[in-house]
């Protein structure tokens, strides 16, 4: 198809193929922001548990917490939740099973964030381009009594050509709505993997602070009283 032909095209579409081709640089837009946001998503928070995981085996919480608090992966809020709740209760691994698994479920909200947009838009695109089809054909119709009543022939040629035209917002309905559901997809079993590995370290981590050594007790200074000198008693 020539750059005239497609002019001709989106001339023809009116405000159907603009909402259509809006809709598909919603999406595009949409697909590059969320790469972009789960870009190494899995390997940093998988570096980042690794070592928690090391510290508290050791029994060394403070370190633990420091690294979390220095990372920049999306799991670095779930161990923090677990922390600030071990904190609180002043248990060993009380009640941080249940603050986990709910920041857990708000990191999740935050990955899912604008997939909705593709979901939507691979959804109603093929009807919004069916509606303009419609249109087209019913403009079609109008003419070819037009042409009748004008004394014309009432041919099929009056009629095919608009038809042809009309179709085209199918069309490109139909690709949008391609184009957005393949996005929306990928991403979901991106993110269904993640969420999966996002539990694992989380039930990891409740484990090792229900189950980390306790750390060795502090000795006190060993004081000597002071030698009287029994001449000044």
């Amino acid at each position: 198809m020539s750059l005239n032909e497609l002019l001709h095209y989106l001339r023809l579409g009116g405000v159907t193929l603009a909402l259509l081709l809006l809709a598909s640089v919603v999406a595009l837009g949409v697909a590059i922001e969320r790469l972009i946001a789960l870009w190494g998503v899995s390997e940093r928070s998988r570096n980042l548990g690794e070592t928690v995981q090391k510290h508290l085996l050791r029994g060394d919480v403070a370190a633990a917490r420091t690294a979390a608090e220095r990372s920049d992966a999306v799991a670095a809020d779930i161990f923090l939740a677990g922390f600030d709740r071990m904190e609180r209760v002043k248990t060993n691994g009380g009640g941080v099973e249940s603050a986990v698994e709910r920041e857990r479920a708000q990191v999740g909200l935050k990955l899912r964030r604008n997939l909705w947009i593709l979901a939507t838009i691979g959804s109603i695109t093929p009807f919004v381009g069916l509606f303009g089809t419609v249109a087209g054909i019913m403009r079609s119709f109008k003419d070819l009594g037009l042409d009748v009543e004008s004394g014309g022939t009432g041919g099929t040629a009056a009629v095919m050509t608009g038809i042809s035209e009309a179709l085209v917002a199918t069309a490109v309905g139909i690709l949008v709505a391609v184009q957005a559901m393949v996005f929306y997809n990928y991403f979901q079993a991106r993110l269904s993997r993640v969420l999966v590995e996002l539990r694992l370290m989380g039930d990891e981590f409740v484990e090792l602070l229900k189950e980390r050594p306790a750390p060795p007790p502090a000795t006190p200074p060993s004081s000597e009283a002071p030698a009287r000198d029994a001449s000044h008693a």
